[in-house]
């Protein structure tokens, strides 16, 4: 009689609309979804854990279609060459010139100009497009290599590198199961960035920041305090930053270390893609599953 009465309840629970979110499995996905939920909070911060995580008006920018150029040149450029790397920056840049929020003033110029090299620059702009690396390689060696390839055809500056490899470093670890004490010891080591704090201690005076020194540890230390992707992704959007480029960091680490995300969320990403990216996407999700 109670296993009879137990059955009931459970079926008139199903019955009144409990629905189980499918979880998927992705790689520069993570990255893309946290960029696409991020855009319509880079030039309208906010504070609240609560916000608004799947909204009509949120679309890819620019962090997206860098990560699917570098994702494209890891797949067709077995030489890693910089000329490949230009190409892929230059032809998808060019592509999709006028995503949502716009590319940074001395990137654009450098879309636009060929005879134009690096610009010694320390923005976050390499940490946003380098997740690709992160999910390609077999060592650390290679991964760190490829990362300061992917940064400096325009970030040439020692913190915009360190920023990427830091990055990329992180998706590589957490891809390869190592705790998120290991990582971080790793990341304050090798690359001397300040981990120590929570993203409680910081929310309140952290404001916009489009430097890698000042964008990839908050974004690290977003991860570190999550308990899965999406809590992931709130955190470090509800730090009032540089959203879009923090939650695509942040989310592509985070799509590494729990191997699964939100299906309502990343069907959500892979709608908005145009068909060509969405194309490279799925080519290298399939080549570089977890």
């Amino acid at each position: 009689m109670i296993a009879s009465t137990m059955k009931m309840h459970l079926k008139g629970r199903q019955s009144c609309g409990i629905k189980r979110i499918t979880m998927k499995k992705g790689t520069i996905i993570g990255a893309i979804a946290g960029d696409t939920i991020g855009s319509i909070y880079e030039f309208n911060p906010t504070k609240e854990y609560h916000f608004a995580l799947l909204d009509e008006r949120m679309e890819y920018t620019d962090d997206s279609i860098m990560t699917i150029a570098v994702a494209d040149w890891i797949m067709n450029d077995h030489l890693l060459s910089h000329s490949g790397l230009e190409k892929k920056l230059r032809y998808w840049g060019n592509k999709y010139r006028y995503p949502m929020g716009s590319y940074g003033g001395t990137f654009s110029a450098w879309l636009n100009r060929e005879d134009m090299g690096p610009y010694n620059s320390w923005g976050n702009g390499s940490a946003m497009r380098v997740s690709a690396v992160g999910f390609a390689f077999d060592t650390i060696e290679e991964t760190l290599r490829a990362a300061q390839i992917s940064a400096e055809i325009t970030h040439n500056h020692p913190e915009g590198i360190k920023g990427a490899q830091a990055t990329a470093a992180a998706i590589f670890m957490a891809r390869k199961g190592k705790t998120k004490s290991e990582i971080k010891e790793y990341i304050s080591h090798f690359f001397g960035y300040d981990l120590s704090y929570t993203c409680d201690d910081i929310r309140d005076s952290y404001r916009f920041e489009a430097s890698c020194q000042e964008t990839v540890p908050q974004s690290l230390v977003a991860f570190f305090d999550s308990k899965d992707y999406e809590d992931a992704i709130r955190l470090t959007i509800s730090l009032g930053g540089d959203a879009d480029t923090m939650g695509a960091i942040t989310g592509a680490i985070a799509a590494a270390y729990y191997k699964e995300i939100p299906g309502n969320i990343y069907d959500f990403t892979v709608d908005r893609l145009p068909e060509d990216l969405r194309i490279i996407v799925e080519e290298f999700e399939e080549k570089y599953k977890l």
